[in-house]
């Protein structure tokens, strides 16, 4: 059975808080200096910019993840991972039969504006 669920909120308290927009990745380069296996990710989100994310998502290789239309929350602090300063947390789900923490991105059905906004 799954575990208990965290209470019930309100989404103009939190969902509302988070500005996540839709990004691509434009490059993926092992980050040797981050305490695990990650990837560092370039990523284009259009009219916001391009942002450098240090995330977990080894259990593709560089190659799969270029291309890919990712979720990024814009709004964090940034955070050092390692020697790198990541400026974006891109959203993943736990990779199946890896360790704890490695992830795959969410990413949309069909291919979308960058910079859009998720709801």
């Amino acid at each position: 059975m799954a575990t208990d669920l965290k209470p019930t909120v309100n989404p103009e308290d939190t969902l509302a808080l988070l500005d996540l927009r839709l990004g691509r990745v434009l490059a993926a380069v092992p980050e040797p200096s981050a305490p695990k296996a990650a990837y560092r990710l370039t990523v284009d989100f259009g009219k916001y910019g391009t942002r450098t994310s240090v995330g977990r998502f080894t259990g593709q290789t560089p190659e799969q993840l270029v291309g890919t239309q990712v979720i990024g929350v814009l709004n964090f602090a940034p955070r050092t991972v390692g020697d790198v300063q990541s400026e974006v947390l891109i959203l993943g789900v736990q990779f199946p039969g890896l360790a704890s923490g490695e992830a795959t991105p969410l990413t949309p059905v069909t291919a979308a504006k960058l910079g859009g906004k998720v709801f």
